[in-house]
């Protein structure tokens, strides 16, 4: 776990790799508690049987369900405790080039693409690189950006 407490040692991390977070099983209930929670019910996500006459052979997850797994397997890699206020402010260039099949196992691969500098404190974006277990194409590749307050 790696721990920044102040804006020198973020920018002195910038484009450094972080490393990966623990595996993570997508089951079932978490796609259909995500469908539930966004009104997605897209058949490919919820409907079982359906699913297994599919493209994939099954149900496949939400891609931004697995967009949202971002800030829980990125706090296995790493924290913020600068001082001030952390600001979610987007996200960039995301693309989901491999469904993830339910059941499945990820993980996300953290770098520290850039740190710079703005009126009023600092801009962070964060490289996740969502990977499938045995799989070499990844779930999803995000650029996460924050602000920095202090």
């Amino acid at each position: 776990m790696r721990v920044f407490t102040t804006f020198d040692e973020l920018t002195a991390a910038a484009g450094t790799d972080l490393g990966t977070s623990e595996w993570l099983t997508v089951d079932q209930r978490r796609v259909n508690d995500f469908a539930d929670a966004t009104g997605d019910h897209q058949w490919i996500h919820v409907d079982l049987e359906r699913a297994k006459d599919g493209p994939f052979g099954g149900t496949i997850a939400h891609g931004y369900l697995t967009l949202s797994l971002i800030p829980w397997l990125g706090s296995q890699i790493f924290t913020l405790q600068t001082p001030g206020a952390k600001l979610n402010y987007g996200v960039n260039k995301v693309r989901f080039p491999n469904p993830l099949k339910v059941g499945k196992r990820i993980r996300s691969h953290v770098a520290i693409a850039d740190v710079i500098d703005i009126p009023k404190g600092k801009q962070l974006t964060v490289r996740h690189t969502i990977e499938i277990e045995g799989e070499e194409k990844p779930a999803c590749v995000a650029e996460t950006v924050v602000l920095l307050l202090p």
